[in-house]
This record gives structure tokens, sequence and C-alpha cells, in this order.
């Protein structure tokens, strides 16, 4: 997905400085309402249905954050984003928070402001290729067309990769997703790159998916999570733990279908009674009900029931946990303590 590298890092530096001064939380429970910036459309992370509703991997996260402050995880406002324009609207307040596939890096934290509240999707930039065109491997590349997501890292990885191995290529630079489907299927390019996921939600999309190749390679690491304002540390606190609610609740046997069950008495394990409320004031410390982290998970579910449900092997995306199961089952996905 897209990775933006914005060359006007100094301007969002200085909306950021002006922005994160305000309490976003207050500014949230004054509205009624989360604005939640979004992809502007990817099968299974984001996208709005027929009837006009976000749905996604991606997209649950905001409701998510939305049903621990609010609780009520249809009070969202999706504001569409692209790889050019997402870093801008955070920065400038017009967003709450970003939860658009966006990788974490060094200068994006450092350089751009920006907090990052976790990893929901371990990554990395991959190939898709017409199966006629007989490539296996994107080493086979050598003069092809690539369509490539301008400003992005995307587009440094890539050049990197066919720098490292001799190999030469033309880009063919698009703005979107959407451009870049539809620029591959024309025949605009030989090659298509992006995150892996992306290139799964995209190729499911497609009328003949079957005819179509993810090649192999991946040729980056690619943490993709939501994201939050330097500057205001309570609110990146709610968003941070919401996430990590949703992962600890998987952990833990905890769903959308026992957690009102659950949280209605304490129960026999501590850290799940601290968890839902019924145990320790975890709420107060983030300025939250105690009964936040049951709001969150019943929302859209725990973890894995939002990854199996948008993105899973199930799904038209397809996608394996990987290297994002839960620890216990040799993954990277991890939440810490709730105590």
């Amino acid at each position: 997905m897209k990775k933006s590298v914005l060359f006007g890092a100094l301007t969002v530096t200085g909306l950021v400085a002006g922005a994160a001064q305000a309490a976003t939380l207050d500014d949230v429970k004054e509205r009624g309402e989360l604005n939640c910036g979004v992809v502007t459309g990817l099968a299974g992370f984001g996208a709005p249905d027929a009837n006009g509703v976000w749905e996604g991997f991606d997209v649950a996260v905001c409701r998510a954050v939305a049903a621990a402050v609010l609780g009520d995880p249809t009070a969202v406002n999706f504001v569409p984003t692209t790889g050019q324009t997402r870093f801008t609207a955070l920065a400038s307040g017009e967003i709450d928070m970003l939860a658009r596939n966006t990788t974490w890096t060094f200068s994006r934290d450092t350089d751009l402001k920006f907090d990052f509240a976790g990893v929901n999707y371990y990554d990395g930039q991959g190939f898709i290729v017409p199966t006629a065109l007989g490539v296996s491997s994107a080493k086979d590349l050598d003069g092809a067309t690539v369509c490539i997501q301008t400003g992005t890292t995307t587009e440094l990885n890539l050049a990197d990769f066919f720098r490292n191995n001799n190999i030469s290529y033309e880009p063919v630079p698009v703005e979107t997703n959407a451009e870049a489907q539809q620029q591959y299927l024309a025949g605009a390019c030989d090659a298509y790159t992006t995150d892996a996921s992306g290139l799964a939600a995209t190729r499911a999309t497609f009328e003949n998916p079957g005819e179509h190749v993810i090649l192999p390679e991946i040729i980056s690491k690619e943490p993709l999570g939501p994201l939050v304002r330097h500057g205001d540390n309570e609110w990146g606190d709610i968003v941070r733990w919401t996430l990590n609610a949703l992962i600890a609740a998987e952990e833990f046997g905890v769903t959308s279908a026992n957690v009102n069950e659950l949280a209605a008495a304490p129960g026999t394990n501590p850290e799940v009674n601290r968890l839902l409320g019924t145990e320790g004031e975890l709420g107060a410390m983030i300025g939250l009900e105690n009964e936040w982290a049951k709001n969150a998970i019943a929302a859209g579910g725990n973890y894995g029931e939002i990854f199996e449900k948008n993105i899973g092997e199930n799904t038209p995306i397809g996608l394996a946990r990987g290297l994002n199961a839960q620890w216990t089952n040799g993954g990277l996905i991890y939440a810490p303590p709730f105590r």
C-alpha cells in the first residue's frame, strides 16, 4: 500500500506542532464522532460496501477506537486519503488518526512527528505479473515496465531492488491503487508493485485472478499500523491500547460472541477481568469508561476475528496469518500486559 515520502516535511512538521496542542480526546467527545483517515479503496482493508458503509481490516480499527471512546462503532467519519494527502490530513488536524496501511519508518516517527500506535499487519513489498509474461522471479524483470505509486517508499524500494540486482526498469507512475489496477490490466505496465497484501487484495478483484501471479520475492519490511500526531500522548495511548485490546482479546479467547457475557462479572482470569473492566480501573487511567475495551471488542471482534472476516484465507483476499499470527502460534502479534 502507499507509503508516501512527503517532500514537504517541514510544512507537515509545522502543522503538527500546532495541531497537537489541542486535546484530541476532548475534541472527539465534543464532536461526537471520530474523524479517521482511510485508504481511497482497497478490497479487504478499506472500502465502502454496496450501501456505502465502510468496512475492512483497517476500517475495523477506526470503529474499535470510536467504540472505546464514544461507545458507538458507527460514530466515525471516514476520510479517504491518498499516499500524497494522508500525512497532511493528519498533521493539520483534519483527521484524528490514520488507519490506512501505512508503514512505520524512522523519518515518519521523528521528522514528520507522528506516533505509530503499533503494528496491525506485518507486510513486505512484492510484484504481480500476468502469468502469460512467463516470469517466475522479480529478477527476471530486466527492462520491464512497472506500475508504481509516485512519492512513496514503494518507489524507493523498487529503485533499490533493481539497482542491487543490476537490472533496469521503466516506471509507469500512478497516483492510486485503482489507477494502478486500471493501467496494469490495460497492459500499460508489465508488472505492478506494492505491499504483498495489497497485491492479493487487488488481484482478488480481477475478473480472472488466476491469470496473474504474485512473484515470490519480498523486497522490503513493511510494518503497517495506525498513527496519530506527536504531542498528545493521552490520545496516542487510547489508540495504542485499543489495538492492544483487540490483540489481547484473541490471545485470551474473548470474542464478539462472548465479550458481553465475560464482562458481566469477574471471571477466573485476572488479566481478562482487567481488560474488560470488571476488576481494576484501567479505563480511568486513559480517560475512558471502564468498559472501553469491552466496547472495542464488541464492535467487530478480536484481532483474529477482524483478520479472518476481512482478509483471511476464507475470503477472496485469501491471506494466511503468517507473521500476523499470535506469538503463541509462531507469529509476531503480541500485546503488552494489561495491568
